[in-house]
C-alpha cells in the first residue's frame, strides 16, 4: 500500500500528515518551536531547532503509523509559511536565526520604498506588497544595518529551503514561496532585476526557482537509513501554506473565497489573473504558471488570542489554541453581539492588509464602567474577526464573493465561524477537520502522481459538508460597530507612529546587570 506524507512548516510548529491515495488520513503528529522577540519589532526562530523538530515528528509518525502497517511512502510534499529569510554561509550553515513574516525591523526601509516610483514598479512586477514582511526589504535591511552577516551570506533562504537543503543537499524554492519574497517577477517567473539591485544581491545568492510539482532531490543516504525510507521516495517542493489552504478548500473558481486563521490570518481567492490595485493592498502569489492565489493577510490572528489567554485567562497549554479558546468561549457567549460597545484593535504585531501599517498598535476602545472581563474576551475575538472582515470587504471591491470557506484551528471553532458568517452576511462552509493546508498538499501530490489530471479536477473533489448561515440582525449590529473600528484603524495612523517611536526610544535591553568589585564587596559587608 502506498501513502503520501505532507510536512507543514507553520509559524510555531510542524504538522506531519499521512494520507492513503484516496485522501483519507492514516495518521498525524505535530511538534512545536518558539518564536523569539529579542527586541521591539523583532521576530526570529532557530532554524536548527525547526529542523530537529521536523525530523523528530516525521520519524515518530513513520514509526507509529507507516512502518508497522507496511505502507510504502510514495511521496513527501512540503508546505510552509511565507516571507521568512535565513542567511547561510558557503557551507549552508545558518548565520544567526531566521527572520519570520511577523518581523517589522525593516519598517523604515519599507516605508521609503513603498511610496517611491520603484516601489510601485516592484509591486506590479512581483505581486508582493511593500512591507517589512517582504524578504526583499528584510535583505535590504540586513545590507544596511547588519553588514557583516550580509557580507558573509552565501545564500538567502526561506525556512523551507533550508529544511530541504538539510535533507537533500539541494538549494531550491518553489514558485509560490518565491513569489512571496518580493524578488520574483510573477509574469516572467524569474528573479526581478530591479528587486535584486535594490536588495544588493545577485540571483546566485538565492535558491533555484522551480514549479511546485518539481523534485526537491533525493533524501541523503543518512536520512534514508534513519527514517527507513527507500531512495525512490519522491520529495516534492510543494507550495506555501496559503496557496495550499486555498486549494485544500476547493477554492478554484468564480465567486469563492477562503479564510484561514491560525497564528496569522488571510482572505484569499484563486484564479487565472492577478488583482490590480493602485493602493497596493493585495498580494498575488503563484501556485502554477496559470494560477494565482490573491488576497490580503493579517499579522494578528490566533496569536493575539493566545496573548490574551496568557495575560488574562486560565492558559495551560500554549500550543493548543482550540482548548484554550473553549475555556473562554462560554464566558464570551454570555455577552451580546458587539460586546456592548467595547471595540478591540488587534494590531499587537503591526498590521498588513488592508492598512499595511507596521506601526499599528493594539487598543481597547469604548470602555465604560459596565464592562466586565467577559466583555474583554468577546471584544478580543470580535476584533480579530473584524480585521478578517476588513480584508474581505476590501477584496470584495475586486471580486464578487458569494460564498466563503474557513480553515485553521482558530477559525474552525463554531462560535467563531458563526461570527464570521454574521459579519460577512454570507454562508460559510467548513470541513469537519481543519487541516486544509495538508489536504491541499495531498491534492498537489496526487496530481503530480497522476491520480488527478489537473489541480482543477483535484479541487472539484473537495467537500465541505458543514455550513453556517448568516443572521441579518446580527450582521446589522456588527456593521454599525465595524464602521467605527474601520475609522479608528485609519485615523490613528499618526498616533500609531508616535507611540511606536517612543516604544523604540525607551526600550530597555533585558540583559542582566553585571556586578563589579564594589558590588561583590558590598555583599560581604
Amino acid at each position: 500500500m502506498k501513502c503520501i506524507i505532507t510536512i507543514e512548516l507553520g509559524t510555531n510548529g510542524v504538522r506531519v500528515f499521512a494520507f492513503n491515495l484516496s485522501g483519507r488520513v492514516i495518521g498525524s503528529m505535530k511538534g512545536y518551536f518558539p518564536t523569539f522577540h529579542t527586541e521591539p519589532d523583532h521576530s526570529e526562530q532557530d532554524p536548527e531547532q525547526i529542523f530537529i523538530t521536523t525530523l523528530y515528528v516525521l520519524k515518530n509518525l513513520l514509526n507509529e503509523f507507516i512502518h508497522p502497517k507496511k505502507y510504502t511512502v510514495a511521496c513527501i510534499c512540503f508546505s510552509a509559511s511565507m516571507h521568512s529569510v535565513l542567511a547561510v554561509d558557503k557551507n549552508g550553515n545558518p548565520l544567526g536565526n531566521a527572520i519570520t513574516w511577523a518581523d517589522n525591523r525593516a519598517k523604515k526601509e519599507a516605508q521609503e520604498l513603498r511610496y517611491s516610483p520603484l516601489g510601485k514598479s516592484l509591486y506590479a512586477a512581483t505581486g508582493t506588497p511593500i512591507h517589512p514582511m517582504s524578504p526583499l526589504v528584510k535583505i535590504a535591511w540586513m545590507k544596511n544595518r547588519d553588514k557583516e552577516r550580509f557580507r558573509q551570506a552565501s545564500k538567502f533562504l526561506s525556512i523551507k529551503s533550508y529544511i530541504i537543503h538539510q535533507l537533500t543537499g539541494e538549494y531550491k524554492m518553489d514558485y509560490s514561496i518565491a513569489s512571496a519574497t518580493g524578488l520574483l517577477n510573477i509574469h516572467t517567473v524569474t528573479w526581478e532585476a530591479d528587486a535584486l539591485q535594490y536588495a544588493g544581491i545577485t540571483a546566485a545568492r538565492l535558491p533555484e526557482v522551480a514549479p511546485v510539482f518539481a523534485s526537491a532531490g533525493k533524501l541523503k543516504k543518512a536520512y534514508q537509513q534513519s527514517l527507513r525510507l527507500p531512495s525512490e521516495t519522491k520529495i516534492l517542493l510543494g507550495s506555501s501554506d496559503g496557496c495550499l489552504a486555498t486549494l485544500g478548500d476547493g477554492v478554484k473558481g468564480i465567486g469563492k473565497a477562503t479564510i484561514t486563521i491560525e497564528d496569522s490570518g488571510a482572505v484569499r481567492v484563486m484564479g487565472p489573473t492577478v488583482l490590480k490595485d493602485e493602493q497596493m493592498r493585495f498580494f498575488n502569489y503563484l501556485l502554477t504558471d496559470d494560477c494565482y492565489v490573491s488576497g490580503g493577510p493579517t499579522n494578528n490572528g490566533g496569536n493575539i488570542f493566545e496573548w490574551f489567554s496568557r495575560q488574562f485567562g486560565d492558559f495551560t497549554n500554549p500550543f493548543d489554541m482550540e482548548n484554550s479558546l473553549q475555556q473562554l468561549i462560554e464566558e464570551a457567549s454570555k455577552v451580546p453581539h458587539g460586546s456592548d460597545g467595547l471595540l478591540f484593535l488587534p494590531y499587537l504585531l503591526g498590521e498588513r492588509a488592508p492598512i499595511w501599517n507596521a506601526n499599528a498598535r493594539g487598543m481597547y476602545f469604548g470602555l465604560n464602567i459596565k464592562h466586565e472581563r467577559k466583555h474583554f474576551i468577546r471584544a478580543t475575538i470580535e476584533g480579530i474577526l473584524y480585521e478578517i472582515y476588513s480584508i474581505g470587504k476590501t477584496l470584495g471591491e475586486q471580486r464578487n464573493i458569494k460564498s466563503l470557506s474557513v480553515n485553521g484551528s482558530f477559525g474552525a471553532i463554531p462560535f467563531c465561524t458563526q461570527m464570521i458568517a454574521d459579519m460577512f452576511n454570507k454562508p460559510v462552509r467548513v470541513r469537519q477537520q481543519y487541516h486544509s493546508v495538508s489536504f491541499g498538499a495531498f491534492l498537489l501530490s496526487a496530481t503530480e502522481m497522476g491520480i488527478y489530471k489537473s489541480l482543477d479536477e483535484a479541487a472539484q473533489t473537495v467537500e465541505l459538508p458543514d455550513i453556517y448561515k448568516p443572521n441579518k440582525q446580527r450582521h446589522a449590529v456588527y456593521a454599525d460597530y465595524f464602521s467605527i473600528y474601520e475609522k479608528l484603524s485609519v485615523k490613528l495612523a499618526e498616533e500609531f507612529e508616535a507611540i511606536s517611536d517612543l516604544q523604540q526610544k525607551y526600550a530597555i535591553a533585558e540583559a542582566p546587570v553585571k556586578e563589579g568589585k564594589e558590588g561583590r564587596k558590598s555583599k560581604k559587608s
